[in-house]
């Protein structure tokens, strides 16, 4: 007997709508490998709607007062708070992640996004000198917001939030691949009063590279802010606290599978401790449990999709022929998936560490995006400095070291946006966040965010 999935809508000035061509995407849950829900394949015509939606909806929204959009920030928080295992249920099964990591760090954080910039104010800066002067920021218009697919919600917020507490109504396009729990926020929206037309959320394929839009938007001189992934360094000095690194170093290597941008992909062990330090690491990596989403025990899920899990093995493999060796994983893990979706063909890549790699091979070099480290050793702090910047990405790194002059001078010379000393993913959203290099431009985070999303002016009164 077969089960009806269901299908999304698009959501254009406060309605939901089906794409007006009238084609979707089958959505796949991860753990099963089975179609789940139906996704508009948009086109043109909906992203037009979408925009003209959000260039009236900006006319009346730009003049509400910060006060007001603080009010509806609040309010969003509320309803986001009361539906809290709902949306971690749904992220779990749409994006392939344990449903206790969306628990307590995705939905948390998407709710803590509108908190925050619903508390966060900015005020001018004025001088006298004969005349009054004193700047004035307005909101620029209509933003493009486009959100990945592995923290779906809580990156999709991280931009909404300090969108509309600047004024700015949006078009948000969600990943194709996790789009459930972004059309769930449209009704939150809704319900919270967000006005018509402000949130607009147009669902489908996209464009493929950030170089594409930044190439496609200059000739209109538009603002950009783009983060565009990582390849990063974990350095691990040997007068580190040993444990402390250990540890962290298997949370930073394979937290949501290894699907975070800010993951230490490339872990660099001085070579005293090195051989402890990867027989270490391959034993408690080997303990992870790679299991069912929704089990409780689960410390890994699955990978998003079929084709990304088939990159990810591609890269594995292409470590075993360029003479790695594999110390723990490395194949494809099946997982028996009980219950009403039963089967076993989900997309599982077990934590899988590599050694004796080239540092300017291609599994150095490229984002992989999955449960797989390298481990290199090193002698020298300048080697360690080099070997870390030696990569087209710059987003962030870090660094393991109880010497206070070194944690210092190494996180100094590293080319990233972000640097971690002796802990790891430790976010202040007062900081900016954001990447050099191929790792994108601009930063975001606290009054950078509003900064992007405001245009500023100098006005002088003569006395």
């Amino acid at each position: 007997m077969s089960t009806t999935i269901p299908t999304l809508s698009n959501f254009v000035g406060g309605q939901f709508e089906a794409p007006r061509a009238g084609v979707y995407l089958d959505s796949f849950n991860p753990a099963t490998g089975r179609a789940y829900a139906r996704v508009p394949d948009s086109d043109a015509d909906d992203v037009n709607a979408a925009v003209t939606a959000a260039q009236a909806a900006f006319r009346t929204w730009s003049r509400t007062t910060p006060e007001q959009r603080a009010t509806l920030l609040e309010r969003v928080a509320d309803l986001l708070t009361k539906r809290l295992e709902e949306f971690a249920a749904a992220e779990s099964r749409d994006q392939g992640k344990p449903v206790g990591l969306a628990r307590m760090v995705d939905i948390p954080r998407a709710i803590h996004n509108f908190r925050y910039f619903a508390g966060h104010t900015k005020s001018g800066t004025g001088s006298s000198s004969g005349a009054l002067s004193y700047t004035h920021r307005w909101p620029v218009g209509v933003a493009a917001l486009i959100s990945p697919w592995n923290l779906p919600l809580y990156l999709l917020t991280w931009k909404i939030a300090p969108c509309l507490a600047a004024g700015c109504t949006c078009v948000c396009k969600p990943s194709e691949i996790t789009s459930m729990t972004a059309y769930m926020l449209c009704s939150v929206l809704k319900d919270a009063g967000v006005p018509d037309g402000v949130v607009n959320m147009v669902f489908g394929t996209g464009t493929a590279t950030g170089e594409r839009i930044i190439s496609d938007s200059a000739r209109f001189f538009k603002k950009l802010s783009l983060e565009l992934g990582g390849k990063n360094a974990n350095i691990v000095f040997a007068d580190c606290d040993f444990d402390q690194a250990l540890s962290t170093s298997v949370r930073s290597s394979f937290t949501n599978q290894g699907e975070v941008c800010l993951c230490g992909s490339r872990i660099f062990v001085q070579r005293a401790i090195y051989d402890r330090f990867v027989d270490a690491l391959a034993h408690q990596a080997g303990q992870l449990k790679v299991g069912d989403p929704r089990a409780a025990d689960t410390n890994l899920g699955a990978l998003v999709s079929r084709e990304h899990m088939e990159k990810v093995l591609g890269y594995i493999q292409l470590a075993r022929e360029e003479g790695g060796r594999i110390h723990c994983g490395g194949e494809r893990q099946s997982i028996d998936i009980q219950g009403n979706d039963g089967g076993n063909d989900g997309w599982f890549v077990p934590p899988t560490i590599i050694t004796n790699v080239s540092p300017t091979g291609r599994v150095m070099q490229e984002e992989i995006f999955g449960p797989v480290v390298t481990v290199t050793p090193f002698d020298t702090e300048a080697e360690a400095i080099g070997l870390a910047n030696d990569v087209p990405y710059g987003l962030s790194a870090t660094v393991w070291t109880e010497n206070g002059k070194r944690q210092r001078r190494v996180a100094e010379a590293l080319h990233v946006g972000t640097v971690w000393v002796n802990c790891w993913m430790v976010r202040d959203l007062h900081m900016p966040f954001g990447g050099c290099k191929q790792s994108g431009l601009g930063r975001e985070g606290g009054t950078h965010s509003l900064e992007f999303y405001t245009e500023v002016k100098t006005v002088c009164l003569s006395d």
